[in-house]
């Protein structure tokens, strides 16, 4: 398994709660980052676009768990629910 996925199933794993301070965290780091990079003391630019793109994934996880989509990764990996087997309804009971 790579890295990224590791990482996002670790995000996956955690509350909200945790989840909402992960992005503050993640967002403070970001802007120090880009703050370093006008005063030229940051070494690898490539940092930004990996912290960015953490911003993005916490809050995607946060809006799919907002809208029902999802649910914390070690709840979700339970079987879900089969659909109910829909019932042909007899001619006289349509009627």
């Amino acid at each position: 398994m790579s890295k990224t996925v590791e990482n996002l199933n670790k995000l996956r794993d955690l509350p909200d709660v945790e989840l909402q301070q992960a992005l503050v965290r993640v967002r403070d780091e970001l802007f120090r980052l880009k703050l370093g990079m006008h005063t030229n003391q940051v070494a690898s630019t490539a940092s930004v676009s990996t912290k960015r793109r953490e911003v993005a994934q916490i809050m995607t996880i946060l809006r799919r768990r907002e809208l029902g989509l999802e649910n914390q990764a070690r709840r979700a990996e339970a079987p879900a629910e089969k659909p109910a087997k829909k019932t042909k309804k007899s001619k006289k009971a349509a009627e």
